[in-house]
């Protein structure tokens, strides 16, 4: 990972907070590069673990009021990742800018990638164009007069 001097060009990088003043004291390091994201956990027995950009398909940002009060944030990100799953990027400062940096890098790699967002669809074309349904039912297959 990008702390054993690995050929990485890493765009941003911040530490695990804790909530009493917002000091980094704390053995989590996060870390961007143009196509993947790095977590780094442990002192004695470390963990990285690294998810590509692409493979991320949401994010968004959190901040209880006591995270406000001493200028950190949570992002809670949903991966397609085996490994990761679902992850959170706890305390860290400047959570809108790291947010959108994200946010931008996972479009740019979704694109390079070719990519495509699926969320929309449903057994293969979407329903939301307002036009009937292969079988001639209007988006709804309940009045189909066959069982299933």
């Amino acid at each position: 990972m990008a702390r054993d001097n690995v050929n990485t060009d890493i765009l941003w990088k911040d530490r695990k907070r804790i909530l009493f003043f917002g000091l980094p004291w704390s053995f989590t390091r996060y870390s961007v590069s143009k196509d993947r994201f790095f977590i780094s956990r442990g002192f004695f027995s470390v963990k990285d673990d690294e998810v590509r950009l692409y493979r991320i398909m949401d994010i968004s940002l959190e901040r209880s009021f006591l995270q406000r009060l001493v200028g950190v944030g949570t992002i809670r990100i949903c991966s397609g990742d085996k490994t990761m799953g679902d992850f959170e990027i706890k305390n860290i400062k400047k959570p809108k800018q790291t947010k959108e940096l994200i946010s931008d890098l996972v479009e740019k790699q979704r694109d390079i990638k070719r990519v495509v967002n699926r969320e929309n669809m449903i057994d293969g074309h979407s329903h939301s164009d307002g036009y009937d349904d292969y079988d001639g039912y209007v988006d709804n297959d309940d009045d189909a007069p066959f069982e299933r």
